[in-house]
């Protein structure tokens, strides 16, 4: 039953909403007619990945500058002003692909229904709300414990979350081991995220209560898709400009550490947090030397490339905090050499991505 609730999905549809063409094909007549509309019927959820990244950076930096110690190597290397910047230009992003996503809302309804049916496309409207959740988080203007607008705007982007938590683990729920197994992929540890994002921003204002239910929701279902992804419960029909999606599997672990964490009350990080970025380091380092899967994905530029920058920047907050509690040489390293990495990998994809952009551009007005 699973295979043909799995099979009956029309390729069109994964086509348009996993691995749009980058390229206008210059025969159809709709790009030429109305370029905004064709564009909008290839825009899809997925985009969000850039606005998840730069959210999470500009949380990495706000952590990173909370902490005493680095505090003063931040200010010795870059501007006081850069935080606020990198804040600014991530709500820039968030807000430009809202709108982006309201007009096909508007435009292409039908699209979007078939979206939030898939079961990889579903995943991503998840990612939004972890953007706006990291974006009050890293806010330089308001503090998260004394702030009435702090806890409105929680409500309003946790709701969501529970909601599509409703639709897709009621799924899980009642269909069954078969159902699950013929839809877990790489891309459902979103919703898994988007759970520990909301417990995380709940600890942040210290409401311990709602934060320990997101906590729950998150943690029991990370382990049922923990086991069933371990299974090859994707059964191999993810293509290869989705591999990159892989790397959320070292995500959620992170998530979870960095959650457990902030609801013990800023206690040391104890046993479970420490378990928990072993396991996402671990799991970096067996992604990382299995190189050759990437291969394809990285032939020609993808919006999937995005999928590399948010799980090594939960990784660098995770080890930051592993470094603040736990000091020495090796921890200090870690927390460098992920920062680093992080900064730079989101540095090259928007490089990459305004190049591939005037490219483009280039190709059409050749046309």
């Amino acid at each position: 039953m699973a295979d043909t609730q799995q099979s009956s999905i029309p390729r069109q549809v994964e086509l348009v909403i996993i691995d749009p063409s980058p390229s206008t094909p210059s025969h159809d007549p709709s790009s030429r007619q109305s370029p905004l509309l064709f564009f909008l019927s290839n825009f899809h959820a997925s985009y969000f990945r850039i606005s998840l990244s730069l959210c999470g950076q500009a949380l990495l930096w706000k952590s990173m500058g909370g902490q005493q110690e680095n505090a003063a190597i931040l200010r010795r290397l870059v501007p006081s002003t850069a935080s606020v910047f990198i804040w600014s230009f991530a709500l820039l992003s968030l807000v430009s692909l809202s709108f982006l996503y309201m007009l096909r809302c508007v435009f292409h309804f039908d699209k979007v229904k078939a979206e939030f049916s898939h079961s990889v496309g579903v995943n991503y409207m998840f990612v939004p709300w972890i953007s706006c959740l990291f974006l009050i988080q890293s806010c330089p203007f308001m503090e998260p414990a004394a702030s009435v607008a702090y806890s409105v705007l929680w409500w309003i982007f946790v709701i969501p979350v529970v909601i599509l938590d409703v639709k897709i683990y009621g799924q899980w729920f009642t269909k069954g081991k078969r159902y699950l197994s013929g839809v877990a992929n790489p891309t459902c540890l979103l919703s898994v995220i988007a759970n520990f994002a909301g417990a995380w921003a709940a600890a942040d204002m210290e409401n311990m209560e709602s934060g320990l239910f997101m906590f729950a929701l998150g943690a029991a279902h990370y382990v049922v898709l923990f086991v069933t992804l371990y299974q090859g419960g994707y059964e191999g029909w993810i293509g290869a400009s989705l591999k990159p999606v892989f790397f959320l599997s070292f995500a959620a672990p992170s998530m979870a550490s960095l959650t457990w964490h902030s609801l013990g009350h800023y206690s040391s990080f104890d046993c479970l947090s420490k378990l928990l970025f072993f396991l996402s380091v671990f799991l970096c380092i067996s992604l990382v030397c299995r190189g050759s899967m990437f291969k394809k994905s990285m032939r020609r530029y993808s919006i999937a490339w995005w999928a590399y920058s948010f799980p090594l920047t939960v990784l660098a907050m995770d080890s930051a905090e592993y470094a603040h509690q736990v000091k020495g040489v090796v921890p200090h390293a870690l927390m460098l050499f992920f920062s680093t990495l992080s900064f730079l990998v989101n540095l090259l994809l928007i490089i990459y991505m305004t190049l591939n952009m005037k490219s483009r551009r280039l190709v059409s007005l050749a046309k």
